[in-house]
């Protein structure tokens, strides 16, 4: 396949898959299918003809919508069974009635009060022990860089010194995450006070610390979701065996099309601040739907977006963006979408939506990890090949 035929419009994804664009760009943040910005045209987007084939035979995931399958679009050989599938128990986190629960606990009313340490702890299953008693900081912090660089440093590092997560007991391991937790939180924030998690990243990100309870929602209402590549690509290392850096690296990995749809949600809020309408518009003549809008987990609307925004005293052009995309598109705005808000709102800067994705995806995945390894059972999958036999070539 040569490099013209390895990405494809976003018209010919769309017909090849038989679904709408929500759920296209669902596919996208959920890193389903890889897409990277047409370099003849940077408002659109080009998309990986390998993961557009491989999802053609998809059964319809639980929580996509707006599939409509068109006949003779399942190629043969290509059915669920071919391309292998996995079988991943969870205890960490579900939605219900259009609710997102973190073991039991609803997410909207722990991120109401409820420190990054405190949310971590439901998450974990750490209800007993604290394992964020007497942390202290590391003497030789990773600084410099971008944030993203910085968090994929400390676990790289961490890689290398940690044990496997296999052997070593569920308290100790637990006290591992908050370490871990606590050392890229370090790299951030940079030298300071030993306050709560929120309020050291406010100082690295300089956000003033009347604001730091935005981080604090932000990172807290994205932790978890549910099942998706980067929380598969985490279980899957700790299986294997690894650290937790290592499965929490594996899936931050794993997030490459979260942070691709995300920067397509932050350039639509820079467009739209001056125009609203007619961005939303736009993109609506463009690609069908607009960046951030479109809510695929949820039955009707993601409750995590009013659980932030409705404490972050938007501006009345900020505001404009939610309200005129709905009114557009017909579509609620995403929790992708509150957090570029968020982000513009406390001028994080062009990379800040993804540096709270980042953030708070890890708490989340090592919640996986420390759950695949201490109650986890075997991630049940299989592979059948369907190449061409031995010899035809």
């Amino acid at each position: 396949m040569g490099a013209d035929e390895r990405w494809i419009a976003r018209s010919e994804a769309l017909n090849r898959l038989g679904v709408k664009a929500q759920t296209l760009y669902a596919y996208v943040s959920r890193g389903r299918i890889a897409a990277r910005p047409d370099p003849t045209d940077s408002r659109k987007s080009l998309y990986a003809a390998a993961d557009v084939a491989r999802l053609c035979g998809d059964e319809v995931a639980s929580g996509d919508v707006g599939v409509v399958r068109a006949p003779g679009l399942r190629p043969p050989g290509l059915g669920a069974a071919a391309r292998g599938e996995a079988d991943v128990h969870s205890s960490v986190s579900m939605t219900a009635e259009g609710r997102l629960f973190y073991r039991g606990r609803d997410v909207v009313q722990l991120s109401e009060s409820g420190s990054i340490e405190a949310a971590s702890r439901v998450l974990w299953d750490a209800r007993g022990d604290d394992p964020f008693a007497g942390l202290k900081p590391r003497i030789d912090p990773i600084v410099g860089g971008s944030t993203q660089r910085r968090v994929l440093a400390v676990l790289g590092r961490r890689l290398t010194e940690d044990r496997s997560a296999r052997l070593q007991e569920p308290a100790v391991l637990k006290r591992e995450a908050a370490s871990l937790l606590n050392e890229v939180v370090d790299s951030v924030s940079g030298p300071g006070p030993r306050l709560y998690f929120h309020q050291r990243l406010a100082r690295g990100f300089k956000v003033v610390d009347v604001q730091s309870h935005l981080l604090r929602r932000a990172l807290v209402l994205g932790a978890d979701k549910g099942l998706d590549a980067a929380v598969l690509a985490t279980r899957a290392a700790a299986d294997g065996g690894a650290s937790l850096a290592g499965a929490a690296l594996a899936g931050l990995s794993a997030l490459g099309g979260t942070l691709t749809a995300m920067g397509d949600v932050v350039a639509y809020v820079s467009e739209a601040r001056r125009d609203p309408t007619g961005a939303a518009k736009r993109w609506i003549g463009l690609r069908g739907s607009v960046p951030g809008f479109g809510v695929c987990d949820f039955a009707r609307h993601d409750p995590r977006v009013d659980a932030l925004l409705s404490h972050a005293q938007l501006t009345p052009d900020l505001a404009a963006i939610r309200t005129e995309g709905e009114a557009a598109g017909g579509q609620g705005a995403s929790f992708e979408l509150a957090l570029a808000l968020v982000s513009r709102r406390l001028d994080l800067g062009p990379t800040g939506a993804g540096d709270l994705v980042l953030l708070g995806r890890l708490n989340g995945l090592l919640a996986h990890a420390l759950d695949q390894v201490i109650d986890g059972s075997p991630i049940r999958s299989r592979l059948r090949y369907v190449g061409p036999e031995p010899g035809a070539n």
